[in-house]
């Protein structure tokens, strides 16, 4: 717990974090952020009990239904009332240490962003090495003021506009990333539907199979080498290979569950 810190600053901060069915995990992400001085939460198309645990944290809840990753995050951007915003998801954990240095620094930093550096953990293990390729990132931009930031309109990794200068804090987020390879793999089959969708929309019928299965080599051979993911042994490779899959996968079910899948590769 950060004592007495809050009402040390001027600046507000809010924390929001976006929610679906998330009842499992929700208490335990919202319990570390105690440092803020509100939580807006935001319910999307909640069936379970994650409205009544967030209401034991805040008032600030928003509830509604949101096809796209990028209108249900800004539905919470919207309504959070501090000139900072420290943006989470329901399995991470802010540390106390992490709190103390968000708090030293807004009190004094200019309009913009930082980003946030994060551990990820996969069951108990924390494991630095060879994330990236779209699966898993080690730092990112969760701290920032309004109108610094704007999410795409994509599925699946939607794009970021960023506005300032690049910063960053030195305490990492914990994010517990999988539970175990299986929870992995099921992470890789969400992804790669929403990527065929978002694929689909596009019209990526141009794009050809070489120019993936050649990215896909690249992705691994960055997370398994210059990532250094070797470091992590099974897990690193295990890494890499989920890296080289997601755009593999990604084109093949947009491909095969679209009208032009009748055409030579």
């Amino acid at each position: 717990m950060v004592e007495n810190k809050k009402q040390m600053i001027s600046p507000k901060l809010s924390a929001l974090i976006v929610v679906h069915n998330e009842d499992h995990q929700l208490q335990a992400c919202l319990e570390t952020l105690d440092f803020a001085d509100e939580i807006v939460v935001v319910l999307d198309r909640c069936s379970d009990d994650s409205k009544k645990i967030a209401s034991r944290f805040t008032d600030k809840i928003i509830e509604g239904a949101w096809p796209l990753e990028g209108p249900r995050r800004h539905a919470g951007i919207d309504a959070c009332s501090g000139e900072w915003i420290f943006e989470v998801d329901a399995d991470e954990r802010a540390t106390t240490e992490l709190g103390e240095e968000i708090i030293k620094v807004i009190a004094h930093a200019p309009p913009g962003y930082f980003l946030v550096p994060i551990d990820n953990y996969i069951g108990n293990r924390l494991v630095r090495h060879g994330w990236g390729g779209s699966w898993g990132v080690l730092a990112t931009p969760r701290l920032f003021t309004p109108g610094s930031k704007t999410w795409g309109n994509q599925r699946i990794h939607p794009s970021l506009t960023l506005v300032g200068p690049k910063r960053r804090l030195n305490k990492p987020l914990m994010h517990l990333v999988d539970k175990d390879l299986a929870d992995m793999i099921l992470r890789l089959q969400r992804y790669t539907d929403a990527k065929a969708a978002d694929m689909a929309e596009t019209d990526r019928s141009k794009t050809f199979f070489l120019n993936v299965l050649r990215r896909s080599v690249s992705r691994f051979f960055k997370c398994w080498v210059m990532r250094q993911g070797w470091r992590e042994g099974y897990w690193g490779f295990t890494i890499a290979l989920m890296a080289a899959l997601y755009p593999l996968l990604s084109y093949l079910k947009y491909r095969l569950n679209s009208s032009s899948n009748s055409e030579e590769i």
